[in-house]
């Protein structure tokens, strides 16, 4: 009897961590992938400051509050301030208040995609300023990916009437944004802070919100918010689902499974975000947007893959920054 459960028990753990690994990324792939059609039904509601202004004040102020509840380190040096408002910036105010303002002319799904190429991106800074250097395979996905996006943009660039230019521009617009994304990604695994992950997102998230905020009102964006019910179920869909649980699955991740694996999120949320906006939003799905994302998606794996291959893939700590959890 004795041996038997000597037996069983070290069963029942692997059994129990295989449950938690699988919910955990079905978590960070649905909510992720999620986000892109909360954020087009938000910003019907809330113009594209007040939304990011809204969300990540509320979501940087609980996160921190339960930083502070749990006795994690939230207390900051100037050094770490001004570094965590640049990132944050980066992400969550170039990036995503780009993002939503996006959404109110183009569909998420075709947003997902735009997004997804950020790991791209990502390889292309590094390469450009000191980081790791591409090799053939990189390179390959690299220009795959560019590929990929003019697939994507081909109906508005071959449409020359003023809705096919309307789209165009936001589309070439989210594309700024997601070098901004890029950009704070570099940046938050480049820069050492004194605080955990945890910490650092809510301040990300808590000193990006005020800066919205000041946009928002600087753009008198306020006074055009229309306060509903709808909206606020958005704002607190995105608020606890996106940026708390997802991104404390996220973290779970990076600590009990390979990065690699963890990293595959990257390509699988914005089939999620196509797939929920054809299904919930009735958003159309042709030829150039599943030609755009079969090449996108290879192209992210291709890029993936040669870090892998030349051993320079980002480690545990480098991945654990705000850039995921900004979705």
């Amino acid at each position: 009897m004795a041996t038997l459960t000597q037996v069983t028990a070290p069963q029942e753990q692997e059994q129990s961590h295989r449950l938690k690994v699988g919910i955990s990324f079905g978590l960070v792939y649905f909510f992720w992938g999620s986000t892109y059609l909360a954020i087009m039904i938000a910003v019907r509601h809330f113009p594209a400051p007040v939304l990011g202004a809204l969300r990540f004040l509320i979501a940087g102020a609980l996160m921190l509050g339960w930083c502070a509840f749990t006795r994690k380190k939230i207390t900051i040096s100037r050094g770490d301030f001004l570094r965590l408002l640049l990132v944050g910036v980066l992400l969550l105010s170039g990036g995503n208040v780009i993002l939503a303002w996006a959404e109110e002319y183009i569909n998420s799904g075709l947003a997902a995609m735009i997004v997804a190429v950020v790991p791209i991106w990502i390889a292309m800074i590094e390469a450009l300023f000191g980081g790791d250097r591409l090799n053939r395979l990189g390179w390959t996905g690299l220009l795959l990916g560019i590929g990929g996006l003019l697939v994507l943009l081909w109906p508005d660039i071959a449409n020359g009437s003023t809705l096919g230019r309307r789209d165009l521009f936001a589309s070439l617009g989210l594309m700024l944004g997601s070098l901004s994304w890029a950009l704070g990604s570099v940046l938050s695994r480049r820069f050492q802070l004194s605080v955990g992950p945890f910490a650092a997102t809510g301040w990300e998230m808590t000193l990006a919100g005020i800066v919205n905020a000041l946009l928002a009102l600087s753009l008198g964006s306020f006074h055009r918010a229309d306060w509903s019910r709808t909206g606020w179920l958005a704002i607190a869909y995105l608020v606890t689902f996106g940026s708390l649980v997802g991104f404390t699955a996220y973290i779970w991740l990076l600590e009990h499974v390979p990065t690699p694996k963890v990293a595959t999120y990257a390509y699988v949320n914005p089939v999620v975000a196509v797939f929920l906006g054809w299904l919930l939003a009735g958003e159309h799905i042709d030829r150039y947007m599943l030609l755009g994302m079969v090449v996108i998606i290879a192209a992210v794996i291709l890029v993936t893959s040669s870090k892998l291959r030349s051993g320079k893939m980002q480690t545990r700590r480098e991945m654990s920054g705000c850039e995921a959890g900004a979705d």
